[in-house]
């Protein structure tokens, strides 16, 4: 029930995920990453325990097929789990434990891995993989090419009614992280695209207000001068 994208930008280093599902607020339980670390998706049954786990890991010097070797192995019911990270060396690495809902898939490519489970087809994440890859311009342009791409592949078996993206760059906190919820109308995707397309261009201001305030661009506010 959820489809997703994890990548290392080669240019920057910055790391960045993208996913939907048909269940609620999916990027607040499956979307984590990390500064100069790495970025893990705990997807399928989720527990949202285990994306700490794996950054933590890596923070330690894993490797990313070490660390989710490590987590499997010390956590419970890592059968029902989906698990997939890549490291600040751009490698990556997956779980996908015996009882990963529905069809479910993985694809990767240099310093990008996608997966999900109950998907429309099993090559929905290898499109995504493919449309990241043919993508132009920031890290943020690329992630939201590869989540509309799965959409366009079939996506998740039925509707999807949540989606979200997160960035994190050089910063201790996230430099980007828009989600959807929830959306009747099963867009969340399109909500999450249209809130980076408004974001991206502001996203740098936001930045240097956190670092030093003295030196940031007017806020845009009534009453800003």
């Amino acid at each position: 029930m959820t489809f997703s994208l994890l990548a290392r930008c080669p240019e920057t280093g910055a790391f960045g995920m993208v996913i939907s599902s048909s269940s609620p607020a999916v990027a607040a339980r499956c979307a984590h990453a990390r500064a100069g670390v790495g970025v893990a998706a705990t997807q399928n049954i989720t527990d949202p325990a285990l994306g700490p786990a794996l950054l933590d890991r890596l923070a330690a010097g894993r490797h990313a097929d070490q660390a989710v070797a490590e987590v499997v192995a010390g956590t419970a019911h890592a059968e029902y789990r989906q698990l997939m990270c890549v490291d600040a060396g751009g490698r990556v690495a997956a779980h996908s434990g015996g009882h990963v809902l529905g069809i479910w898939g993985v694809a990767e490519g240099p310093g990008v891995i996608a997966g999900g489970n109950l998907l429309a087809h099993d090559g929905v994440p290898a499109a995504m993989v493919a449309g990241f890859l043919a993508a132009r311009g920031a890290l943020g342009d690329r992630l939201v090419a590869a989540l509309i791409a799965g959409r366009d592949a079939g996506g998740e078996a039925g509707p999807v009614h949540s989606a979200g993206l997160l960035m994190v760059d050089r910063e201790s906190w996230p430099v980007a992280e828009l989600r959807c919820d929830w959306s009747d109308e099963a867009r969340p995707i399109e909500a999450v695209a249209r809130a980076w397309q408004v974001y991206a261009p502001q996203m740098a201001a936001y930045v240097q207000r956190a670092r030093d305030p003295r030196q940031a661009p007017s806020y845009g506010v009534p009453g800003d001068e």
